[in-house]
């Protein structure tokens, strides 16, 4: 295994940031440069209760109702975002905050 991918495990979920692409939930599935590969993404748009995304990755948030969430893309899908800014990784407790925020849909 190469050192850039000891930094993450590819079964757990990440709190994902990213350069003009905004704030992602997902798994890490390769990093290379400020290139990242996710499965299970989810675009967390806007969100009500959490501070910052350090927050989102540790406690979730508080006001689900109060957030804009895309709807989850399944474990095969695979997006590829480019300038990866930051990456945390999230508890029990986000996952499950987060889960219960529903899709948002315009």
């Amino acid at each position: 295994m190469n050192t850039k991918n000891k930094m993450f495990d590819k079964d757990k979920f990440y709190i994902i940031r990213a350069d003009r692409a905004g704030v992602f939930m997902g798994k890490i599935s390769f990093i290379e440069g400020t290139t990242i590969g996710i499965n299970a993404l989810r675009r967390l748009y806007y969100w009500s209760g959490a501070l910052d995304t350090t927050q989102l990755a540790k406690q979730g948030v508080t006001k689900q109702r109060g957030c804009k969430f895309s709807e989850q893309l399944d474990e095969t899908d695979l997006s590829i975002v480019t300038n990866l800014i930051e990456f945390h990784p999230m508890t029990e407790k986000a996952i499950q905050s987060l889960n219960n925020v529903p899709v948002w849909k315009s």
